[in-house]
């Protein structure tokens, strides 16, 4: 099965489902399988890009290239 890289709108749409996810009381581990991701993944994704919007997203993948 080939890696998919996920983009940074993808990413940041994805966390916000999560939000509402584990607002409803669910687990990060049930959270996780529902946006089928690991759970370390999970965690990454909201280390670097929590609190973000898409247009902040875009502009610090501008500035790291």
């Amino acid at each position: 099965m080939p890696k998919k890289r996920h983009t940074a709108e993808e990413i940041i749409g994805k966390l916000r489902e999560a939000d509402v996810l584990v607002a409803q009381g669910r687990k990060v581990a049930d959270v996780a399988k529902a946006l089928a991701v690991t759970e370390v993944t999970y965690y990454r994704w909201r280390q670097e890009y929590g609190g973000m919007k898409v247009s902040q997203a875009k502009r610090l993948k501008e500035l790291e290239r």
